[in-house]
C-alpha cells in the first residue's frame, strides 16, 4: 500500500525535475511512511519523451525488497504501485513456470511480469486493489490501470505536452505554474451528491481515471477503455437453489478472506457490531491461530453509538478488542480532514473513519473491512422503500399525485431518520419516476433545493447541466433487472466508489493503514451480481443470504439489529458545540461574497437548524466542507503537509 506519482512529457518546457518529482512525493508521505524512490530519464527527442516516476512505500508484502519504482530484468519496463494483488503467490508461479525470473518476493514484480506476458489483458488476472502507472520503453508508452471496483484512487491532467499523474490531486499541485480554479459544475455535483463522482474533478483540467479502467498514453494521446463490469445483465435465474447460493458465498467469501490475511505485518479488523464486520471478523478468527485484533469507537449520543454490539461480536467470536470514545471536540480533525480529501467530501463519517482508523494503526498495519455487504446484498432500508414502491406502482398517477400532495403538508420531525420523516419523505416521492424518486431519496440538495440554494450564476447552470446525470447513466447500464437490483447496482457504479471506498481509503491512508475489503473481491461481486432479488431481499429483510449463511458467526442480536449506519451526530454538534464554527464560516463574508451561493438561503438554513426547527446537519455540513476547502486549496496553495488549524 503506497503513493505513486510522476510525469509524461514531450515538450521540454513542461519538464519535470527530480526537486519537484520530491516535493510530489513528500506531498503524499502519510501514504507510504516506510521508504520512497525516484526515476527519471530526461527527453532526449520527440519521439522519446521524458519520464519521472516518484514512489512512496508502506511496506506490507517483503518488507526487505520491493522497493520501487520496479523494473524487469533489462530495466525496459518500470512500475509504480499502490495497492495489494492477493493472488501474487499463485500468479508467480505461472509466470515462473512460463520462463520469468524473479529477483523479489513480493506483488508489484508480479504485475511487471504479468503485462510482459498478457500485455494489455494483464489486468483481467489479478485480484486485488490497485492503481498504478507502467513506463515502457520499448513501445514508449505509459499504461496506467486502476482496479475494479476503484479502491485505491487515481487523478491525473493532460495538458500541452505533459501528461502528470498521482494517488492524490494534492500531489499535482506541487507541479510549478499548475493552476487551481474551481470547475463550477463539479460544485453542482458535490451539493448533489456529496462526493464528485468520476471523472470529474473539482478543479478544471483535473480528471480521475474511473474503476475497471485501463488507459494508454502515446504519441500524447490517451485512450482509455473499461476493462471490467459486474454483470449484473448476466442473473442466473433457474438452475440454484439457495442452498446452492449459500454455499457459493461461504467458499468464496471464506477464499477471499484467505487471500487478504497474506501479509509481513500485523493484520486486524474493522468490528462495528454489524452483519458483514462481524462474518469477515468470524471468518478472519477461524483461519487464524491467535485471537484476531478488533477495532471499534463509540459516541457519547447513545443513538450514534454501537460498541455493546462489537463487544457482543468480540466475545462470541474470541478477538482481542480494543474500542475508543470520539467526543464532540473531534471536530479538531477537521483542517486534517480538508486537507486529506483533496476535495470537499461531504460524508461526514470520515471522521469516525478516521480516528478509527488512527486507534488501528496504534497496534496493526493492516485492517480487514465489512466494506460493500449493504451494495451487493440489498442491506439498506432504502432499498425495501424501492420494491415497496414498486408495489405501489399499481395506483394510477392521479392517485400517487394526490397522496403525494398531501403529505406535503403533514408536519414532520426535526429529527433527520425518524420514521415520520422517512414516511413523509417516501409519500412525497409518489408521483415520480421510479429514478427521479431513488435520486431524491439519496440527495443532499435535490434539483428543487440546489436551485434555491446557489446564486443566479450557479442557477442558469443547473438548466444546461445535470449534476446526477451518473445516477442516470448507471441505471442504463443495466435494462433488464428488476428495480431494486439496479438500484443497488447503481450504488455499486457510483456511492460505492465515489464516497464510501473514498472515505476509507483516505481516512485509513492518513495514517499509513492499509484497509483490505473480502467482499470487494471481483468473484464475490460476480457471484452477488447474478442472484435473483429474492435470495437477497424480502420485504421485511435485506441481506438475507448473507446472514443465513453466516449465522453461525453472527450472534442473535445481531442478526436482527436495525442498521445503524457509522454516523456522527452532528446536528447535536451543530447546536451546541459547534454552533459558532458554522456561523464563523458560512455565514462570514468571505464565504457569502464566492458568488457561488444565495445568502438568504444559506442564513435561513443556519437559523432553522440551529434554533431545532428542522435537522439540515447533512447540508450544513457539506456547505462547510465546501468553504473550508476553497479556503484551503483556492485562497492560497494547500500546505506540504496536514496543517492544525483553519
Amino acid at each position: 500500500m503506497c503513493g505513486i506519482a510522476g510525469a509524461i512529457w514531450w515538450k521540454q518546457h513542461q519538464r519535470i525535475d527530480r526537486d519537484v518529482l520530491q516535493r510530489m512525493t513528500d506531498s503524499i508521505r502519510h501514504r507510504g511512511p516506510d521508504a520512497e524512490g525516484h526515476w527519471i530519464v530526461d527527453q532526449s527527442s520527440d519521439r522519446q519523451p521524458g519520464v519521472a516516476l516518484g514512489h512512496r512505500r508502506l511496506s506490507i508484502i517483503d518488507v526487505a525488497g520491493s522497493a520501487q519504482p520496479l523494473g524487469n530484468e533489462d530495466d525496459s519496463i518500470q512500475i509504480i504501485f499502490n495497492g495489494e494483488i492477493y493472488n501474487y503467490r499463485e500468479l508467480r508461479e505461472q509466470l515462473l513456470s512460463a520462463g520469468h525470473q524473479f529477483k523479489t518476493d513480493g506483488d508489484t514484480e508480479v504485475i511487471v511480469h504479468l503485462y510482459e506476458q498478457h500485455g494489455l489483458d494483464f489486468v483481467q488476472h489479478m485480484r486485488g486493489m490497485f492503481a498504478l502507472a507502467i513506463w515502457d520503453s520499448r513501445l514508449q508508452q505509459l499504461v496506467v490501470a486502476r482496479d475494479r471496483t476503484g479502491q485505491k484512487p487515481f487523478f491525473y491532467r493532460l495538458e500541452d505536452g505533459r501528461f502528470s499523474f498521482a494517488s492524490e490531486q494534492k500531489a499535482l499541485l506541487q507541479i510549478p505554474g499548475i493552476p487551481r480554479q474551481l470547475d463550477r459544475s463539479s460544485v453542482l455535483k458535490f451539493l448533489t451528491l456529496q462526493y464528485v463522482p468520476a471523472p470529474h474533478s473539482m478543479m478544471q483540467g483535473f480528471k480521475r481515471l474511473p474503476p475497471a479502467t485501463i488507459a494508454v498514453l502515446k504519441n500524447g494521446e490517451l485512450n482509455t477503455h473499461r476493462y471490467w463490469t459486474a454483470p449484473y445483465d448476466q442473473p442466473d435465474f433457474n438452475r440454484r437453489t439457495i442452498d446452492d447460493w449459500k454455499d457459493e458465498l461461504r467458499s468464496e467469501l471464506t477464499e477471499a478472506v484467505r487471500l487478504r490475511l497474506r501479509s509481513d505485518v500485523p493484520l486486524g479488523a474493522f468490528l462495528s457490531g454489524g452483519i458483514d464486520s462481524t462474518i469477515i471478523t468470524g471468518l478472519m478468527q477461524q483461519q487464524l491461530d491467535r485471537p484476531v485484533q478488533t477495532f471499534s469507537i463509540g459516541f457519547p449520543v447513545k443513538a450514534f453509538d454501537e460498541r455493546h454490539y462489537a463487544r457482543q461480536a468480540s466475545e462470541m467470536l474470541g478477538t482481542d478488542h480494543h474500542e475508543a470514545m470520539v467526543e464532540p471536540d473531534a471536530i479538531r480533525i477537521l483542517p486534517e480532514l480538508i486537507w486529506h480529501y483533496d476535495e470537499p467530501f461531504g460524508d461526514s463519517s470520515a471522521i469516525p473513519t478516521m480516528y478509527l482508523s488512527r486507534m488501528t494503526r496504534q497496534n496493526v498495519t493492516v485492517a480487514l473491512t465489512g466494506d460493500a455487504g449493504d451494495e451487493l446484498f440489498c442491506g439498506y432500508d432504502r432499498y425495501r422503500g424501492v420494491r415497496l414502491m414498486q408495489r405501489m406502482a399499481f395506483l394510477p398517477r392521479w392517485a400517487r399525485r394526490m397522496l403525494a400532495s398531501a403529505a406535503a403538508v403533514l408536519p414532520t420531525s426535526v429529527r433527520q431518520k425518524s420514521l415520520l420523516r422517512r414516511g413523509k419523505r417516501f409519500m412525497e416521492t409518489l408521483a415520480m419516476d421510479s429514478e427521479e424518486r431513488y435520486l431524491n431519496w439519496i440527495t443532499i440538495f435535490n434539483r428543487h433545493l440546489l436551485q434555491q440554494l446557489v446564486s443566479e450564476d450557479m442557477f442558469a447552470l443547473t438548466k444546461t447541466e445535470d449534476p446526477a446525470a451518473c445516477i442516470f447513466d448507471a441505471y442504463r447500464m443495466f435494462p433488464k433487472r428488476d428495480f431494486v437490483t439496479r438500484t443497488t447496482a447503481v450504488d455499486v457504479e457510483t456511492y460505492l466508489p465515489c464516497d464510501l471506498l473514498t472515505k476509507v481509503d483516505i481516512a485509513s491512508m492518513h495514517v499509513g493503514l492499509e484497509c483490505r475489503s473480502p467482499m470487494l473481491d471481483h468473484k464475490v461481486i460476480e457471484l452477488a451480481a447474478r442472484m435473483p432479488l429474492e435470495v437477497k431481499q424480502s420485504m421485511q429483510q435485506g441481506k438475507m443470504v448473507l446472514t443465513e449463511t453466516f449465522r453461525d458467526l453472527i450472534p442473535a442480536d445481531i442478526q436482527t439489529r436495525k442498521k445503524m449506519g457509522f454516523g456522527v451526530p452532528i446536528d447535536h454538534w451543530f447546536r451546541n458545540e459547534l454552533k459558532p464554527l458554522l456561523h464563523d464560516v458560512l455565514l462570514s463574508q468571505r464565504c457569502l461574497d464566492r458568488g457561488l451561493l444565495n445568502a438568504n438561503e444559506v442564513r435561513r438554513l443556519v437559523e432553522q437548524h440551529t434554533s431545532s426547527k428542522f435537522d439540515h446537519a447533512y447540508r450544513l455540513w457539506n456547505l462547510l466542507c465546501l468553504e473550508l476547502w476553497q479556503r484551503m486549496y483556492l485562497d492560497e496553495a494547500p500546505p506540504l503537509s496536514a496543517p492544525t488549524t483553519i
